[in-house]
């Protein structure tokens, strides 16, 4: 029943009538995937026949009942955009009415998978990038795509609030099918081998073969020795995951751009299947962050993050690439990027980095020496007490894992640096997954300084920006200490110097800092 209210605001809308239809197949589809194992679980039972006419008639239920009840949902589903606030009000029994703020709104997202690309339709998901939960965002499913543009593009205005300058608006960058090559070289790859196998081995257990499909495989390596069966073996799962790896880089990043919307905002389109276009406004960027994980950066590429505020990364359901603005492409074109993002005419990133003292790398070194060396002395132990085979499996962990080991504790170490850049503070560290974020400074709010005991032997220090951007934290790790308080005092004047004492002056037997005024100390 509609209020007083209700009738004098803005006309109220509803979702696209066609989602009905999208229910249908959907609920089809999944009705027809499950029918496969079903009759082949009651056949046995019951007999072919009837096992198809049960499955089917729970299938025709099924789809009966989520039909019906996305057309109800289609019947009580409504939304309006008013001057000050986005309503969506839905329910049957309990009705729910939402409602954002506009001045709160910081991003408005299309989604659409292959059937509603397919009838012209798209999810709209409407969010003020707050981390409370669903209450946070609004989500119209579907609408008519070209409703979705306007209400992006009516929800998003604002005036310019971006300096003019001579870096351009429209295209920033566009896929370049070549960048497809940096897929395989992902910590991705082995992670879909593995799932391959779980997965080959949970079928056949689903489908009463698994024992056949062992014995298939051992037949095949009955005559090669374990150590080859071990690694060709390795290499079909890599195989396949190096192919999954591919299919869904393909899927994320095909038909991939970024461009820079009139009025400051910038926006990325990407999907094969499922296309998503993502809006960052730039007046609430704070930096960019150039992810380097091993794999890419050892062929020469990188990926740039935006480091934003009012950006939920779940908000979509996908987390990891929600604030990507770049994938992995070499870096030179990252960096030209990231310029091109921050008008800058260099990018931050790429600035000379001050390096940690020699003190951070021995630390790295013996973290690397205990892991390795911590799982061979226990296998060690128990073949002393067992049996020799494990004395030789403690030998060979040894003689594998402390080399990798210290060559990781050596790149983490030379990965390690801070900066200051103009407006920007710059932090690099890892080694697994490498990260240099450039943050500006005027998004600082705060400072968490630590040091451990050990650190405080070592002279060094672990200082933190706090933002309210990106990950929240972005730390320069183990820097020298008199070094790490200076940067965080040059970063953000006045912001640290309340904690700080300053040590004797020089000549008094103090190293002299960059001001003249003696070695600051928390």
């Amino acid at each position: 029943m509609s209020t007083a209210a209700d009738r004098a605001g803005p006309p109220w809308r509803r979702i696209h009538r066609r989602t009905v239809l999208v229910t249908a197949l959907v609920t089809t589809g999944v009705a027809v995937g499950a029918a496969v194992p079903v009759v082949a679980g009651l056949a046995g039972r019951l007999g072919y026949a009837a096992a198809v006419g049960w499955t089917l008639a729970g299938a025709v239920v099924l789809v009966g009942c989520a039909t019906a009840g996305d057309y109800v949902r289609l019947r009580r589903t409504r939304y309006r955009v008013g001057d000050e606030h986005v309503e969506l009000r839905t329910g049957l029994l309990l009705v729910k009415r939402r409602s954002l703020a506009r001045e709160r709104i910081r991003s408005v997202d299309l989604t659409a998978h292959p059937l509603l690309r397919m009838l012209g339709l798209v999810t709209v998901r409407i969010g003020t990038g707050e981390q409370t939960g669903g209450e946070s965002t609004l989500e119209l499913d579907p609408v008519d795509r070209a409703e979705g543009e306007r209400l992006r593009h009516e929800l998003l205005a604002r005036l310019t609030t971006t300096a003019p300058g001579t870096h351009r608006e429209g295209d920033l960058a566009t896929l370049d099918p070549r960048w497809i090559r940096y897929a395989p070289v992902s910590f991705l790859a082995p992670a879909l081998g593995g799932a391959a196998v779980g997965g080959v081995l949970q079928v056949s257990e689903w489908a009463g073969a698994q024992g056949q499909v062992i014995g298939w495989v051992a037949d095949r390596f009955r005559d090669t020795p374990p150590l080859w069966t071990v690694l060709v073996l390795v290499a079909a799962a890599l195989v396949a995951g190096v192919v999954g790896a591919l299919g869904l880089w393909a899927e994320m990043w095909w038909n991939y751009r970024l461009e820079r919307e009139p009025g400051g905002t910038l926006r990325v389109r990407r999907g094969l299947l499922t296309s998503r276009s993502l809006s960052v406004e730039e007046r609430r960027l704070r930096g960019v962050d150039l992810v380097e994980p091993l794999g890419v950066r050892l062929a020469g590429a990188a990926r740039v993050d935006a480091v934003t505020t009012g950006l939920a990364k779940d908000e979509e359901g996908q987390g990891a690439d929600h604030d990507t603005l770049l994938p992995a492409t070499p870096r030179a074109f990252a960096d030209a990027i990231a310029a091109e993002v921050l008008r800058e005419p260099v990018a931050p990133t790429g600035a000379p980095l001050t390096p940690h003292p020699p003190a951070a790398r021995g630390r790295r070194l013996r973290r690397a020496l205990a892991a390795a060396l911590a799982p061979a002395l226990l296998l060690a132990l128990l073949g002393a007490r067992l049996t020799p085979v494990l004395l030789w499996t403690a030998l060979g962990w040894a003689v594998v894992a402390v080399p990798v080991g210290v060559a990781l504790a050596l790149d983490a170490y030379r990965s390690l640096g801070h900066t200051l850049s103009g407006g920007y503070l710059v932090t690099r560290s890892g080694t697994l997954r490498r990260s240099t974020a450039a943050l500006q400074r005027a998004g600082v709010i705060g400072w968490t300084v630590r040091q451990s005991w050990f650190q405080r032997r070592a002279g060094l220090v672990s200082v933190t920006a706090t933002t309210a951007a990106g990950a929240g934290a972005y730390t320069a790790r183990d820097a020298d200490a008199g070094e790490g308080l200076l940067f965080a005092a040059e970063a953000v004047p006045g912001l640290l110097e309340p904690f700080l004492e300053r040590g004797p002056a020089p000549g008094a037997g103090s190293h002299p800092d960059r001001t003249g005024a003696g070695t600051p100390t928390a």
